[in-house]
C-alpha cells in the first residue's frame, strides 16, 4: 500500500509539474512585436502633458499602454544611444561613443534585440532608421533591411540651395567629409506638398505594406520601423505646420549655462549651424520661434506616420496579438541655457520617451515613475515575449512596471557622455537618482583622475540650473552619492524581477 501511495504521488506530482509547464507556456505568449523608433523626439506631447504639442495617435497609443515619465538613454546621441538599446548594453560594452564606430568592432558576437527574436522563431524585419544612419547590421534581419527613397525638401527654391551647396562641397573637396557650417539646406521647411514626399510618409508606406505580407507568414513577426523626424532639418509638409500658432510656442524660459557646472557641460549645438543661415552664438527670438514651430509640425507629421501604421494593424486584426513599442533615441535642447541639439548629460537630453502597449495590460493609461533605461528594452521585451535572456545584458526588465507601475524599482539611472577638453579626454558618468542627478566628469582612461563635478536637486531645481556640488553644506550628500556612483550600474540592477 505504501508502494501504492508513493508510486500515485509522484505521479501527481509529475502531473501538476507538466501542468505548470504548459500554464507557463501558454502565459508566455510569443506576442508580434511593432517596434517604434523616433530620432530626435523629447517627451514634449500631448502624453507628458504638453498642451501645445498636437501628437493625437501617440497620445492614443499611451492610453492604451504604458507611459513612463522618467526613462533614460544610456548617451544623448544617436549611434551610441541606439548601439545601446539594441544589444541590450552600456557604451563602455559596445564602445560606441560616436557616429563612426559600429558595435560589431567591440563585440563582434554579441546578439541583438530584433537577432534574439529571429534566433527564437520570429520573422524579422527592420525599415528606416533603427541602427545609426549607415551602419545596418544584416545578422539582425530574416530579410533584408530597407529604407525609402525620398527628398529631403519639398520647396523647388530649397532643392536648387542644397543642389547648389553641394556642388560647390564637391568642387572644394569637401565630398564625404564631415559638413561645415552652413553648408547644408535650411533648419526647417513647410512646403504644400503630400506625406510621401519626404521620409517617414515614404516609410509609412512601407510598413503598412509589410504588415499586409507578415499577416500572412506561420511565424510571429518583429517589425522594426524608424522614423527620422523631428530631427533636423525640421522639414514637415505645410498641413503639420498649420496646426499651430506661431503666437502661442513659447520661447525658452531658462537661456542661461548651468551656474558652477564647468564650461564644457553643456555646448551651443554646433549640429544646427551646419544648416543655411543658422547663426554662431544666441539665436535670435524670431528664429527661435520658427525652429520650434518646425520641430512641433515635424513631431505631428511624424505622429500622423504612427498612426497610418497602427490603424494598418488593427485593419488586419493584429492589434490584439501584438506589443507596440515606441521610444525616442534622446532628448533635444530648444533653445534652454542658450543651447540647441543634444550632445549632453542632462536632464533635457537624457531623459526620454517611452511607451509600451501589451495585449490586455490592465494598466492600459496609466503612468510610472520608475527610472528605467534604454538597455531595459532588450530584457522587458524578452520576457514579455516568453523568450529566454541573454546573459550578456546589461539592463534589467520593466515586464513587472507593465502589471504594476507603482512598484518599487531600481535606485538609479546611468547616462554618460565623452569631451575633449584641453587635450584631455574625458568622460562624464551621470547618474539619475530619485531626486538627484550626480554626474563625475574623469579621465577616460584613468577614473581616479577627477575633473569635475555636477550635483543638481530635482526637488528644488528641475531645471538644473545650479550646480550645488561645490558647496560645504552638501559635502556628506556628495560623498554619499560618490560611494553609490562608484558602485555603478551594477549595483543598482533589480534582482530576480
Amino acid at each position: 500500500m505504501k508502494s501504492l501511495s508513493r508510486l500515485a504521488s509522484g505521479l501527481f506530482a509529475v502531473c501538476l509539474c507538466a501542468f505548470s509547464l504548459s500554464t507557463h507556456a501558454a502565459e508566455a505568449k510569443k506576442y508580434n512585436v511593432l517596434f517604434f523608433a523616433v530620432d530626435d523626439l523629447r517627451p514634449e506631447f500631448g502624453a507628458y502633458g504638453s498642451k501645445i504639442v498636437k501628437s493625437p495617435n501617440l497620445d492614443a497609443l499611451a492610453a492604451k499602454g504604458l507611459t513612463f515619465q522618467r526613462a533614460y538613454c544610456q548617451q544623448a546621441v544617436c549611434s551610441p544611444s541606439r548601439s545601446s538599446l539594441l544589444t541590450g548594453t552600456r557604451p563602455d560594452t559596445t564602445k560606441v561613443w560616436d557616429l563612426e564606430t559600429h558595435f560589431r568592432t567591440a563585440i563582434p558576437n554579441t546578439i541583438t534585440l530584433p537577432q534574439h527574436f529571429k534566433n527564437n522563431g520570429y520573422f524579422v524585419q527592420g525599415m528606416g532608421k533603427l541602427f545609426h544612419g549607415g551602419f545596418d547590421d544584416a545578422p539582425s534581419w530574416s530579410t533584408p533591411w530597407t529604407n525609402p527613397k525620398a527628398q529631403a525638401y519639398g520647396a523647388k527654391e530649397n532643392i536648387e540651395l542644397v543642389a547648389r551647396k553641394t556642388a560647390e562641397a564637391k568642387k572644394e573637396g569637401q565630398k564625404g567629409k564631415q559638413a561645415k557650417r552652413n553648408s547644408r539646406g535650411p533648419a526647417f521647411e513647410g512646403a504644400d506638398v503630400p506625406d510621401d514626399t519626404f521620409h517617414d510618409g515614404a516609410l509609412a508606406d512601407m510598413a503598412v505594406k509589410a504588415l499586409r505580407d507578415l499577416k500572412d507568414k506561420k511565424q510571429p513577426f518583429w517589425l522594426g520601423v524608424g522614423f527620422i523626424r523631428p530631427h533636423l532639418p525640421f522639414v514637415a509638409p505645410k498641413k503639420y505646420w498649420d496646426l499651430y500658432d506661431p503666437k502661442q510656442i513659447e520661447l525658452a524660459k531658462v537661456t542661461t549655462r548651468p551656474k558652477g557646472a564647468p564650461d564644457y557641460a553643456v555646448q551651443p549645438g554646433g549640429e544646427m549651424r551646419a544648416y543655411h543661415n543658422i547663426p554662431d552664438g544666441h539665436v535670435p527670438d524670431d528664429m527661435a520661434r520658427q525652429l520650434k514651430h518646425g520641430y512641433y509640425a515635424a513631431i505631428s507629421y511624424m505622429d500622423a506616420q504612427v498612426g497610418k501604421v497602427v490603424a494598418e494593424l488593427e485593419r488586419l486584426g493584429l492589434r490584439d496579438d501584438t506589443i507596440i513599442i515606441i521610444w525616442g533615441d534622446h532628448g533635444w535642447k530648444l533653445g534652454e541655457y542658450d543651447a540647441w541639439c543634444k550632445h549632453s548629460n542632462v536632464e533635457l537630453d537624457t531623459r526620454v520617451p517611452l511607451i509600451i502597449s501589451v495585449p490586455g495590460q490592465k494598466t492600459a493609461g496609466q503612468k510610472s515613475t520608475a527610472l528605467v533605461e534604454f538597455v531595459d528594452i532588450y530584457p522587458s521585451l524578452a520576457e514579455l515575449c516568453g523568450l529566454p535572456l541573454p546573459k550578456h545584458l546589461e539592463g534589467t526588465s520593466f515586464a513587472p512596471l507593465v502589471k504594476n507601475p507603482d512598484q518599487k524599482w531600481k535606485p538609479a539611472a546611468f547616462s554618460q557622455y565623452p569631451r575633449g577638453v584641453a587635450g584631455k579626454q574625458l568622460m562624464g558618468y551621470s547618474m539619475r537618482t530619485d531626486r538627484y542627478r550626480f554626474t563625475r566628469w574623469v579621465e577616460r582612461k584613468d577614473h581616479s583622475k577627477l575633473d569635475a563635478v555636477e550635483l543638481y536637486d530635482h526637488q528644488a531645481d528641475p531645471m538644473e540650473t545650479v550646480n550645488i556640488a561645490n558647496d560645504p553644506k552638501n559635502a556628506k550628500l556628495v560623498a554619499d552619492l560618490t560611494e553609490q556612483w562608484t558602485k555603478g550600474w551594477q549595483a543598482a540592477q533589480l534582482k530576480g524581477k
